[in-house]
């Protein structure tokens, strides 16, 4: 990955934690993923995917989605009921998943779902998964689509299965990043948002395990480009992120640019790769671009996807 140099600029004096953005983005990434393509309200939280928000309770949001508590316990094993953050994403079971206490569960595919990613979550052998499905290509699921997923690392438990033990489902990785192999094709060699950059910080953990977002530097009046072809779903302020575009892209794949001056594009607007965004603000003293990316609304290190 080649980083153009920015003329006239040094390393900034200061670089202040942006972890709290990457929450602030993953609200806000939430909210859009929450409404229709009409912009109304999506009707029940069954099935979804849900953000904690401030005052939020495993029981209030098992009584909203009309599923029993201990059913939405077991389908996030690795969440602390008393310790719930802002932020958090919660997977909320259909009505027609079940999670039996030792597996193996039965499960509809989400978008952005691999076997890799559904074994992280439930603390599961992704091999263990293909054995469980012999009848289904991993490379070719469908969202909707009714897997099983076995717990543990004991013998694989089918349907017919009936002297499998009891298991406790073990807790998922700490891993917060999904591997490069789990991306799907489309997302390769896209092109920088920026013509003139420097990498001001790189996208990663800090030494406190807070994972922070990818900030660019540029030269003034720069603009932000779009990596790929989408739609716009968010274009306009946001509390401490400034002016903020959200584009979405095939395969369910995300792109954020924030901290800009103003967006040049509207929500529901089309946009092709190389489309200006946004003019690029300033913060920590000069011209800074962030910029996010998301799979299926989990955070991804754009330097797998640019290049």
């Amino acid at each position: 990955m080649a980083q153009r140099p920015v003329a006239g600029q040094g390393s900034p004096s200061r670089r202040p934690p942006l972890s709290w953005l990457l929450i602030a983005l993953t609200v806000l990434l939430a909210g859009c993923a929450g409404h229709g393509r009409d912009g109304g309200p999506s009707h029940g939280i069954a099935g979804e995917w849900v953000t904690i928000q401030r005052g939020d309770t495993l029981g209030q949001i098992a009584r909203r989605a009309e599923v029993p508590l201990v059913r939405l316990e077991r389908f996030n094993p690795g969440v602390d009921a008393r310790h719930l953050a802002v932020g958090q994403r919660l997977m909320v079971p259909a009505r027609d998943e079940r999670a039996p206490s030792g597996g193996p569960y039965r499960y509809r595919v989400r978008p952005g779902d691999t076997y890799s990613a559904i074994a992280r979550h439930f603390g599961a052998d992704p091999t263990r998964i293909r054995a469980a499905n012999p009848g289904i290509v991993p490379t070719e699921l469908r969202v909707g689509q009714r897997i099983q997923v076995p717990l543990g690392s004991g013998p694989t438990r089918t349907a017919a299965s009936s002297t499998a033990s009891t298991r406790k489902a073990a807790r998922p990785s700490r891993k917060q990043l999904p591997d490069p192999g789990d991306l799907p094709a489309s997302a390769r060699r896209w092109p920088w948002p920026l013509d003139d950059y420097r990498v001001a910080r790189a996208f990663g953990t800090d030494a406190r395990g807070a994972l922070q977002p990818m900030l660019l530097a540029t030269a003034p009046g720069s603009r932000a480009k779009a990596v790929a072809d989408g739609e716009v779903r968010f274009a306009d302020s946001m509390r401490q992120l400034g002016q903020v575009v959200i584009v979405h892209h095939a395969d369910n794949l995300q792109s954020v640019y924030a901290l800009c001056k103003r967006p040049l594009v509207g929500s529901g607007e089309r946009v092709t790769r190389g489309t200006p965004v946004c003019e690029v603000g300033r913060h920590d003293g000069g011209p800074r671009l962030l910029f996010d990316m998301r799979h299926g609304g989990k955070p991804v290190d754009p330097a797998q996807v640019l290049r």
